[in-house]
């Protein structure tokens, strides 16, 4: 497969002193990882100097996701959560940037969290004015932007693909891309080829996770169909496996997400097996 296989950081970890740093890069590296994706929420409590070690000394490369929350949220019409929102993000690219990233993404458009409202024409056009000026500033930098598009339950803006193109179109920028996740595909999707078909061009990075976000091919998201599509697609860009359990994520992160119980406990294990189930995947479908 010409594509690069990551994993979430937060299989290995949800604290980012030196030590840990250094553990979830090297643990990434044996169990045979090209990539780390690491969380941006807070980059000021991430050992960015020993990240940097670490990335080198492993020849792992980093990208970076993030979500926003209601009280930094850009898909608003409060200017002050706009404006927090924007300087959030603007932090999170230039960590991307000190360490060497080539990719941001995450639910970045909005607050990754349930609203009880829908989005209104005004929260939307400062969600896109946002995002087409960190865009703008990220390919300055050589950094691709993503768009990942969630479940209803995690953002009233963008839940499918079709509305992640729509919306990117509007923007206008040719520095945004789509990034799926399987995860929020199996809620809000009718199967897993056409999102893929509807990104198109501008399918750029791809979450995989399981519907219970534990061991890949032990719940029902169609894998099959959907390594198919990417195939198909010929997208040769990152495969990201995702993951949680409290086990091991920080305690905002697992509630934000909802993380209720212990899909897993070890993190080598799982991530062995999610690498070695991606390959297959991407293998059987690339030989049909």
């Amino acid at each position: 497969s010409m594509n690069k296989f990551g994993v979430h950081a937060l299989v290995w970890s949800g604290s980012w002193e030196a030590e840990k740093c250094e553990y979830a890069v090297s643990s990434t590296k044996e169990a045979g990882y090209d990539i780390i994706e690491l969380p941006a929420f807070e980059p000021a409590e991430m050992d960015i100097g020993a990240l940097q070690k670490a990335l080198e000394a492993n020849e792992v490369e980093a990208t970076f996701s993030l979500g926003l929350g209601f009280h930094n949220d850009i898909n608003s019409e409060d200017p002050d959560s706009v404006a927090r929102g924007e300087a959030t993000l603007n932090d999170a690219l230039s960590m991307a940037r000190d360490l060497g990233g080539k990719y941001l993404g995450g639910v970045i458009f909005s607050a990754l969290a349930p609203y009880d409202h829908q989005p209104t024409a005004v929260s939307r056009a400062n969600s896109q004015a946002v995002i087409g000026r960190l865009a703008d500033k990220a390919k300055a930098s050589g950094i691709t932007v993503g768009l990942e598009f969630v479940n209803r339950y995690e953002s009233n803006l963008l839940n499918t693909s079709a509305q992640t193109v729509e919306y990117i179109r509007e923007v206008g920028s040719d520095n945004l891309v789509v990034h799926l996740d399987s995860y929020h595909m199996n809620i809000e999707e009718n199967d897993f080829r056409q999102p893929v078909v509807d990104a198109g061009d501008l399918l750029g990075y791809v979450h995989i996770g399981e519907n219970h976000r534990g061991y890949l091919g032990q719940g029902h998201v169609n894998f099959p169909e959907l390594f198919q599509a990417l195939v198909d697609a010929e997208y040769d860009g990152v495969i990201t496996f995702e993951s949680f359990s409290s086990k091991v994520v920080d305690d905002n992160l697992t509630t934000t997400l909802r993380i209720w119980r212990d899909m897993w406990d070890n993190s080598m294990d799982l991530a062995v097996q999610a690498r070695r189930f991606m390959g297959e995947e991407m293998a059987k479908a690339g030989a049909k």
